[in-house]
């Protein structure tokens, strides 16, 4: 996506010249968040995006292995360049072994995946993260017995804390899904998943979904600085280390930019990231010496559909002193007529009362006005976002 998004903002900005998209895969530029939801269940197939690559040159199964100032090298072959978008992406992390592992990153893991999952079969799932989560709802509701083991002590611990992860256990026993906490993994092997200890967990298929890492390694003494990504100021561009090259931008899961907001460097593998960094991106690329460029620094925000709900967080969570607010009741019990009971938010407020993160669970009204507040600097009563009944709206508008 950010690749191809950076060639149509690239057009968008009136560059007329020589664009040439280059691809690892053999797939035109697709939608990643359905893999392990609508193409997973089997109700997509293709998450083709609608981008208009006219007048692009596009270059799929072809992997960028070097760089040097001005050429890209390939393994088909050097292309030259005068201006460079780095949108490499990520890539799963694996674990070693031998034993029947899979990854969930591309359109083509996904449809493997699913033709793996057939009723009655055992999936072992190793991360009870964000894929962790989606795919284990997908498979048990297909049929397939599925235990998820995660070493952390809850589910979505690095993303939202033990005391917020915590509150979705609960959803994985509902559907059917055994969950091991607190289980190290030593390696895969012919016969299952083989935990610290040696015990065995049988298993016809392994999914890992413990992360990705930033598609960087091609850039080994390229002469750009890279540390958990390409390292781009708060334009998204790069600098040439001791040698002089042309401007260099990166987008996506692969820039790790320099954030104004949170006074640090942010790597950022989602969605969100990969839709919106292209525009700042191509903006930069293009700019002439002395003229004002666009500052990407955005609220980080993903979202997940898991056990029947609509997950979103952002802003960050779990700094030193922040203070956990919740907003309706995670621990309510569903109601006896079966209806879905209601959502709920939380929020991490700093010392200064600023709201610095949002987690909503089936309450996607909450995230919406939460965005806006945290844009805009955050300032809200913690008691009045406590109480339920005064609607999100309401605080932004007393502000």
């Amino acid at each position: 996506m950010a690749g191809g998004r950076a060639a149509v903002e690239l057009r968008r900005a009136g560059f007329t010249g020589e664009i040439t998209l280059v691809g690892a895969e053999s797939h035109l530029p697709y939608d990643r968040p359905p893999l392990s939801k609508a193409v997973l269940t089997g109700k997509v197939t293709d998450t083709t995006l609608p981008l208009a690559l006219d007048g692009v040159q596009v270059l799929t199964d072809r992997r960028a292995t070097g760089l040097r100032p001005g050429t890209v090298e390939t393994d088909a072959g050097p292309l030259d360049f005068d201006g460079l978008v780095i949108a490499t992406g990520a890539d799963p992390v694996r674990l070693p072994g031998d034993g029947p592992v899979r990854v969930l990153r591309t359109i083509d893991d996904a449809h493997r995946l699913r033709a793996a999952l057939r009723p009655g079969s055992r999936l072992v799932i190793v991360g009870a993260g964000w894929i962790g989560a989606e795919v284990a709802t997908t498979a048990a509701a297909a049929g397939v017995r599925v235990t998820v083991v995660e070493a952390a002590d809850s589910p979505l611990r690095a993303a939202l804390g033990p005391l917020v992860g915590s509150r979705t256990i609960a959803w994985y026993e509902r559907a059917g899904v055994t969950l091991r906490l607190n289980t190290a993994v030593e390696r895969t092997s012919a016969d299952g998943l083989v935990l610290a200890g040696g015990e065995v967990l049988a298993a016809d298929e392994i999914l890992v979904g413990i992360g990705a890492r930033p598609s960087v390694g091609w850039l080994a003494g390229s002469g750009l600085a890279v540390e958990r990504g390409v390292v781009v100021d708060e334009h998204l561009a790069a600098s040439w280390q001791g040698v002089d090259g042309p401007p260099v931008v990166a987008a996506g899961d692969c820039a790790a930019w320099w954030s104004r907001r949170y006074g640090r460097r942010l790597c950022v593998e989602h969605w969100d990231t990969a839709q919106h960094s292209p525009t700042v991106a191509a903006a930069t690329l293009l700019a002439v010496p002395g003229a004002e460029v666009p500052v990407y620094d955005p609220v980080p925000y993903f979202w997940s559909e898991q056990f029947g709900w609509m997950v979103q967080a952002a802003g960050m969570s779990g700094a030193e002193g922040d203070e956990l607010v919740w907003r309706g009741d995670p621990d309510a019990a569903p109601p006896a007529d079966g209806r879905r009971p209601t959502g709920w938010s939380v929020g991490w407020f700093a010392p200064d009362g600023h709201l610095r993160g949002v987690a909503t669970v089936g309450r996607p009204i909450d995230m919406v006005a939460s965005r806006r507040l945290m844009a805009t600097g955050g300032g809200v009563d913690r008691t009045r976002f406590a109480d339920i009944t005064v609607s999100m709206k309401e605080l932004v508008a007393a502000r």
